[in-house]
């Protein structure tokens, strides 16, 4: 379900109260494909509920450039909101979730084997209210950007 970046810090207060431990992710999620789907299911195992912030158009283009992303956020949003690890979408358009995460106060922060606490913005934030930070191993040779070469190399070849 998506549910609007203002309402949010409520919704998660009701979430709360009602025992559930809020787990957050975020990210772009453009060309969905296992590696997401794996990550989010490890995500969702860390509490009741999983939170995912989402990139919106602007945010992705101002990431990955101007060629991104190939599907727009409300597919996006469509997409990863079906799958059965992940809760809830927000959308939100800022360069880093910080924002988002001070709003969410999740139990646990989830990000990609990829970043450490040292590369990771959002990280103070999550440790400053006493939530915990915790990395995925990636699942090599799953990206969305490792899709779009392959479909670029074989529109080349003909």
């Amino acid at each position: 379900m998506q549910v609007d970046g203002k309402d949010i810090e409520k919704f998660c207060d009701i979430l709360r109260k009602g025992g559930r431990r809020i787990v957050f992710t975020n990210g772009c999620f453009d060309i969905l494909h296992a590696g997401h789907v794996r990550y989010l299911a490890k995500a969702r195992s860390f509490g009741d509920c999983l939170v995912l912030g989402l990139n919106s158009d602007a945010s992705v283009r101002r990431l990955k450039g101007p060629a991104r992303p190939i599907n727009r956020e409300e597919d996006r949003a469509e997409v990863v909101g079906a799958l059965d690890s992940v809760d809830y979408v927000v959308l939100f358009e800022e360069p880093t979730a910080e924002a988002l995460i001070a709003k969410v106060k999740p139990e646990v922060y989830v990000k990609g084997g990829d970043y450490t606490l040292d590369t990771l913005p959002e990280a103070k934030i999550v440790q400053s209210y006493g939530g915990r930070v915790e990395f995925v191993a990636m699942v090599e040779g799953r990206s969305t950007t490792s899709v779009i070469e392959k479909i670029r190399r074989e529109k080349e070849k003909k």
